[in-house]
């Protein structure tokens, strides 16, 4: 391996981290890390959108499970909801408010992921709308600094 695969591969690790972070409810963004190996030329743009893309899933991942974990304290007298109005909202969300996670992408997105969770979003269903929107936003930012650099 040489110097230069090294080089490549940390690059790589610093997207995957820089997007998995800000995916999290960490104050984070990764488009400026994004445009700069974007610019950068060591990395294809498709590779990186990939890399950044699976970095962000699953970081949105980390939130969904935050909420099915609070999901878990339903019962507790501090819990703000009673199971009725979290069921209702669970049927509410499950028909209109899972498609706020094509939203997933913006800021505050992070809180659609974790209320996805809390809400019983189909694991599928949300993997598929995040997908769609985090590989969306990196597919758009690419093509942008492509634009305003060539």
């Amino acid at each position: 391996m040489t110097a230069a695969d090294l080089g490549v591969i940390g690059e790589l690790a610093l997207i995957f981290a820089a997007a998995f972070g800000a995916a999290t409810i960490l104050p984070f963004q990764s488009e400026i890390v994004f445009v700069g190996l974007q610019l950068g030329g060591t990395i294809s743009v498709t590779l990186l959108i990939v890399v950044a893309s699976l970095g962000n899933v699953l970081g949105a991942v980390v939130n969904y499970i935050m909420g099915l974990w609070i999901e878990h304290f339903r019962y507790r007298r501090w819990f703000p909801f009673t199971p009725a109005q979290l069921a209702r909202a669970q049927e509410w969300y499950a028909r209109w408010g899972v498609w706020t996670l094509l939203l997933s992408w913006a800021p505050l997105g992070d809180a659609f992921t974790v209320i996805a969770g809390l809400l019983r979003a189909p694991p599928w269903l949300f993997l598929l709308l995040v997908t769609i929107a985090k590989t969306g936003r990196y597919i758009v930012l690419a093509w942008l600094t492509a634009q305003t650099t060539g």
